[in-house]
């Protein structure tokens, strides 16, 4: 069972995401809408693991992992995104994500990549 934060700003993604994760055995820690709330939730609650959207107001996705990566090089992030766009993925990747997960959700998709970046 892991810990996890969700990140995104659309409540209907965090729902859906929360009901697959909570059918995994995993705990939903907190919630956030954009990169900064997520930034400021992960020092705080600091969970297994983050699932961090890429596209969101405020702050980026991707400038949040960078984010938390500078203050905790071992935080386990997976970027989500609608946008399968190689770019992105390739930049999550090198700054630091664990796995990337294109939308929309596949239960058996996001349970995997929780159960891979928690062995990691």
């Amino acid at each position: 069972m892991a810990r996890v934060l969700i990140v995104d700003d659309a409540k209907f993604m965090r729902m859906t995401l929360t009901n697959i994760l909570q059918k995994g055995m995993h705990e939903v820690v907190g919630e956030g809408e954009n990169g900064r709330i997520g930034v400021e939730l992960y020092n705080r609650l600091k969970p297994d693991i983050v699932m961090l959207d890429i596209t969101m107001p405020e702050m980026t996705g991707i400038d949040a992992l960078k984010e938390i990566k500078a203050h905790d090089p071992n935080a386990k992030i997976i970027m989500c995104s609608a946008m399968g766009q190689q770019k992105l993925v390739v930049e999550s990747i090198e700054s630091g994500a664990k796995d990337f997960i294109v939308k929309p959700f596949d239960e058996s998709r996001v349970l995997e990549a929780i159960s891979r970046v928690l062995e990691m």
